[in-house]
């Protein structure tokens, strides 16, 4: 094993379209859906809320991840907001830390209509994607956007939110 001074995930040829979205930033949020085993969640920063009659959550969803699969089974999920303290939780469920038993053993949840939400989360809304629930047309370079009406909408108070840039958690 030889040890180095470089980052172990550093690209080799940086991607400028990545450069430029990591420079962009936004909100962390964890989109959920799914119940019991059939759970499953996936981090998200690439997101828009679009006001109207229905309001509307867009974002960029892994098309391979968990989340899309059940995503197309259900039609609808919850949309949560974290903060600074859940900054280890939207490791987990981005696939890049360890999850021991599985991501949703590492916090509390309450169910919900539209998928599991952190017990301790105040800003949540519960979306539906509607029908054609998840079309490959929906394609967006290698992601899939993801448009969901809001049903259920909670605006509670906020503590620390966790915003993402240039590869780092970082406090507003």
């Amino acid at each position: 094993m030889t040890i180095h001074g470089d980052h172990p995930f550093l690209d080799p040829e940086p991607d400028p379209v990545r450069q430029f979205r990591g420079r962009v930033g936004g909100r962390v949020s964890l989109w959920t859906s799914g119940a019991e085993d059939g759970r499953a969640g996936l981090t998200v920063s690439s997101l828009m809320v679009a006001p109207g009659q229905p309001s509307q959550v867009l974002a960029l969803l892994d098309p391979d991840s968990d989340l899309a699969a059940v995503l197309e089974e259900t039609g609808v999920a919850v949309v949560q907001l974290l903060d600074w303290r859940h900054r280890d939780l939207a490791d987990m469920f981005a696939g890049l830390t360890p999850a021991p038993g599985g991501a949703f053993q590492q916090a509390t949840w309450r169910q919900t209509d539209w998928g599991p939400v952190l017990a301790d989360v105040d800003v949540w809304a519960g979306v539906s994607l509607g029908a054609p629930r998840f079309p490959r047309s929906t394609t967006v370079g290698w992601s899939w956007l993801v448009c969901g009406a809001v049903e259920e909408l909670r605006v509670g108070d906020e503590s620390e939110p966790l915003l993402h840039r240039r590869g780092r958690y970082q406090r507003p």
